[in-house]
């Protein structure tokens, strides 16, 4: 069992930035974060191979957010710039120590409680 305590979340007008942080109680293999909005199902938004440093986007924040880790730390963070009413959403951070599909939420056996993230227009 891998403990996450995610933190950074906020409200924030668009194009504005928001860093969330995701602090692991132990070894993960890889981290993610993914995201669920109000009637929607959750999605992944980027995953980080915590040993060797390798990530993965989805499509709709490439060029705008960007995940890196603190390896010692076990800690993930992501950086989100140019914000948009429709990254509106609560942000969970996830952590497992097995391999698998990066944007497959049940390749996670770990989650956060979740962080909130409102961009208004």
């Amino acid at each position: 069992q891998i403990n996450l305590v995610e933190s950074g979340g906020g409200s924030v007008q668009a194009g504005g930035s928001l860093r969330l942080s995701c602090a692991a109680s132990g070894y993960t293999h890889a981290m993610a974060w993914f995201r669920q909005a109000p009637g929607k199902e959750r999605e992944v938004v980027t995953a980080i191979s915590t040993s060797s440093g390798r990530t993965w986007y989805t499509d709709s924040v490439l060029g705008r957010f960007a995940v890196s880790q603190d390896y010692e730390k076990n800690m993930i963070y992501l950086q989100m710039n140019s914000l948009r009413p429709e990254d509106t959403a609560m942000y969970y951070c996830a952590a497992t120590r097995s391999a698998g599909a990066w944007y497959d939420p049940n390749t996670y056996a770990n989650w956060g409680q979740g962080t909130q993230v409102t961009v208004s227009s």
